[in-house]
């Protein structure tokens, strides 16, 4: 019969180490989606239906690309940390490992076509 306490026998299954940092980072993620997504809405919305010639030029303009940029980006970074937060708890192993690379690997790879192309657009 061991004598253990209840920090002894919680030791090795887990901690907290980057639980608040990575709650804030969603939350900032999210403020910052609030604001973005009505934004490249409004904008989009201002430049649906139009030309080639006419998209080429409306995103020449610094705001609608800086806004069509920045919500891209930020988009796939809290989907990523929405993703590794799902397979760290419900993949477990080498499979768990294998997954949040790959997915890290997709999301931004996802990230910089959408910011390639919205540069290709603006220049």
């Amino acid at each position: 019969m061991a004598y253990l306490t209840d920090r002894k026998r919680a030791m090795g299954l887990g901690s907290a180490k980057s639980g608040s940092a990575h709650h804030w980072s969603m939350t900032i993620s999210s403020v910052a989606l609030l604001i973005l997504l009505p934004l490249f809405v409004f904008t989009f919305g201002a430049a649906l239906g139009g030309t080639y010639e006419e998209i080429l030029a409306y995103y020449a303009r610094p705001f609608p690309a800086i806004v069509a940029a920045l919500t891209v980006l930020v988009t796939f970074k809290h989907f990523n940390d929405g993703v590794r937060t799902l397979l760290e708890d419900y993949v477990h192993g080498l499979a768990q490992k294998i997954s949040i690379v790959v997915m890290t690997c997709v999301s931004y790879g996802a990230a910089a076509v959408g910011i390639f192309a919205i540069a290709r657009l603006a220049l």
